[in-house]
């Protein structure tokens, strides 16, 4: 993972950004349940949810990533390793269990699965990345959008995924122009308030990416937030004008890595 030689502050751990955003009564349904792996949790989980996420709680790129979903006599364990994804089936969810805690990953969470929205049969999310000049506000200097790789359960580019402007998916989408106004100043909005929380429990942060989803229901929810050198230098061939945006910001608290 990338170590940060800037000026930006972040929050360690997806579950405690979980904790934090659940905290607050605007955002609550818009985060998953989600709970640190344990066998009780684990159990307790999978009976109230069909599907549900594992991962690490501090990962990126993807890596590690595994999809649990209840069947018939069993269950079926989708595990993301480096750029490949692999099938396992497990008679009981004690053998499940001890497979995960034999990969040896680090603190593990588990999470309520999203199903995703999709758009030419493929299932995305948005990340927005929200900033801020030293002593200056919270702004949303862009949002993008991930669309998975045929059958992979995360979106990430690093598994195959394509980045796309939010504009191009919204039409994509067939929306029309005033629903593609009304969902991004709801995103946004939506960003800004997610910023403002998390900046309240840790100072010094400058940015942050917040990866967003609707589900197939249209249902907005929160999937996590990269405060530790979220990535936007996809944008540079695809907008411009948004990624110069950023780059400038990025620069004002001294990062000067063009994205990357």
């Amino acid at each position: 993972m990338y170590k940060k030689n800037y000026a930006s502050a972040k929050i360690r751990g997806k579950q405690r950004v979980c904790r934090y955003l659940s905290a607050t009564g605007a955002l609550k349904r818009l985060v998953p349940h989600t709970v640190s792996l344990t066998e009780p949790n684990l159990r307790s989980m999978a009976g109230r949810y069909k599907s549900l996420y594992i991962k690490p709680d501090v990962g990126s790129m993807g890596i590690g990533v595994h999809r649990m979903t209840r069947l018939i006599g069993g269950y079926e364990l989708l595990s993301t390793r480096k750029r490949s994804q692999l099938r396992r089936r497990f008679g009981t969810l004690s053998s499940l269990y001890r497979h995960m805690k034999a990969q040896r990953q680090g603190r593990m969470i588990v999470q309520q699965a999203v199903w995703l929205d999709r758009v030419n049969g493929r299932p995305y999310d948005l990340r927005a990345m929200v900033q801020r000049k030293p002593g200056g506000s919270w702004t949303c200097t862009g949002i993008m959008a991930k669309v998975g790789a045929p059958y992979k359960i995360v979106t990430n580019y690093y598994q195959g995924g394509k980045i796309v402007t939010l504009q191009n998916l919204l039409k994509q989408k067939r929306l029309s122009s005033s629903a593609r106004r009304s969902r991004t100043y709801y995103l946004t909005a939506k960003a800004l308030q997610v910023s403002r929380v998390l900046s309240r429990m840790r100072s010094g942060m400058h940015e942050m990416g917040i990866d967003f989803a609707y589900d197939r229901n249209g249902r907005l929810w929160i999937l996590e937030v990269n405060s530790n050198h979220p990535q936007y230098h996809p944008l540079k061939k695809l907008d411009r004008r948004a990624y110069d945006r950023m780059a400038e910001y990025a620069r004002s608290y001294g990062r000067y890595d063009n994205g990357r």
